[in-house]
């Protein structure tokens, strides 16, 4: 009987843009003492964020196989990656919709018998070692060559021992590394040489805009740059795929708006801000949320979570947060307008009793509600100075910003340079999602408004 062969695979792949400039990285590490066995990387040309996650995983089954060519069904791989979707998609627990990652999925799991092969989603942190390698595959896009292993300096993030849940000890003995090694660059590169004619056919939705990609497409985190790993720029010769890629411009901090799920006062339109009573979620707004998070797990491209204090919005991300496994930071600058007198009150009511202030307070943004409430201008300042703070932290990245109504429109007035009236043009509705990318040169493109088709 054949002695039993254990490795772990870890695997990482991103997307700068979304589609963009994108490359994977994946390592097969001894269980044992912790050390890698082989290294893979590769810059892809332009894709999509999950389609590098999946050919990472690719990349990781194969050259894991390439070591043991004859362990046969006795070889077990134990894969660790920090993509959610990729995760669950090859667990069988999530449905493959996307018919760009069916081929995908299929390609990893014909690789090795199912049988041989388990899957854990670990945090980004644990992941290093397998990020550095695509980040080093996409820096070498930048600069229009493929990543070499020679000059690779990803096993500087490898941890000396790997965290509880590590699959048990390879019994017997690992066998030559260099010559394993060298087995698993050979399968790599018979892999990329018959995968081209698919890969072609892949990376062709690039072609799309990148607006419509992102309302579109399921993408995966992972892989986005790193402080020593600034974003790359287009090679000469590649596709423009929108303001995303912009060779001058680099990644855009993507800010996802999303509104807090109904609460008691919403159906009523009754005027709740953060003078008021601070309500709970309602059963459909938590119905709301919960389709929220189900359509942030499926697509895969937040990074980040930062929510509002009140009560309706931090319940509304954990919910997110619960499904993608993200940490929540709470920001007092996303918190909804001080209503003043008016909390509470419907329009009508309120017109009733504070008719003259209300037709002073629709005419001027710098008018407040009766009682001390906010102007419409003091909340444009709290929420550019929340925008100018958010954008710098986050340049590159995808950050959930669960937040209110009069926040939500102030960003994306602030952002087409509209007038304070433009705020009354807006519609936005309860767990609706809308989206601004911010560019380094400090413009900004309105990628999104009030999408509530996760809802339907």
């Amino acid at each position: 009987m054949s002695v039993a062969r254990q490795v772990v695979v870890e695997a990482d792949g991103g997307s700068r843009g979304n589609p963009g400039p994108a490359g994977y990285g994946a390592v097969v590490i001894d269980p044992a003492t912790g050390e890698p066995l082989a290294e893979a990387a590769e810059y892809i040309g332009v894709a999509t964020n999950n389609v590098a996650e999946y050919r990472g995983l690719i990349a990781g089954l194969t050259a894991a196989k390439a070591l043991f060519p004859d362990a046969g069904e006795a070889l077990r791989v134990h894969v660790r990656m920090d993509s959610k979707l990729v995760v669950e998609q090859m667990s069988g627990r999530w449905k493959i919709k996307h018919p760009d990652m069916k081929p995908l999925a299929a390609r990893a799991a014909a690789i090795l018998p199912p049988s041989s092969v388990t899957y854990e989603w670990i945090p980004r942190a644990q992941n290093k070692h397998a990020d550095r390698l695509a980040n080093e595959a996409m820096d070498a896009g930048r600069d229009g060559r493929q990543w070499e292993a020679s000059a690779s300096t990803a096993a500087l993030d490898a941890p000396s021992a790997r965290t509880p849940g590590t699959p048990s000890p390879v019994q017997g003995p690992v066998g030559d590394q260099a010559a394993g090694a060298a087995r698993a660059r050979a399968a790599l590169a018979a892999a990329r040489g018959a995968a081209a004619p698919a890969a072609d056919a892949l990376f062709s939705l690039a072609e799309e805009p990148v607006e419509a990609s992102l309302a579109e497409e399921p993408v995966e985190s992972g892989g986005e740059p790193t402080d020593a790993h600034p974003a790359p720029q287009q090679p000469a010769g590649t596709p423009q795929t929108g303001w995303g890629a912009a060779p001058d411009l680099g990644a855009p901090a993507n800010l996802v708006l999303l509104r807090h799920g109904e609460t008691a006062l919403t159906p009523e339109k009754r005027f709740s801000g953060s003078g008021g009573t601070d309500p709970e979620l309602s059963a459909v707004g938590r119905g709301q949320a919960e389709r929220a998070a189900g359509h942030f797990a499926a697509l895969g491209t937040v990074q980040e979570i930062v929510s509002s204090p009140l009560r309706r919005c931090r319940e509304t991300a954990a919910a997110v947060a619960a499904r993608i496994g993200l940490d929540v930071r709470i920001d007092e600058s996303l918190r909804e307008t001080d209503f003043g007198a008016w909390e509470g009150l419907t329009f009508g009511e309120v017109r009733e009793r504070y008719g003259d202030d209300l037709t002073a307070w629709l005419a001027s943004p710098d008018t407040a509600p009766t009682g001390g409430g906010e102007s419409f201008a003091e909340v444009a300042e709290r929420v550019a100075a929340a925008r100018d703070r958010l954008v710098a932290r986050y340049a590159g990245r995808t950050v959930l910003l669960v937040t209110h109504v009069t926040p939500i429109k102030t960003f994306v007035r602030l952002a087409l340079g509209a007038p304070p009236e433009a705020l009354f043009r807006m519609e936005l509705s309860a767990a609706s999602i809308s989206t601004v990318a911010y560019y380094a040169d400090g413009n900004a493109s309105v990628r999104l408004l009030n999408d509530t088709s996760h809802l339907r």
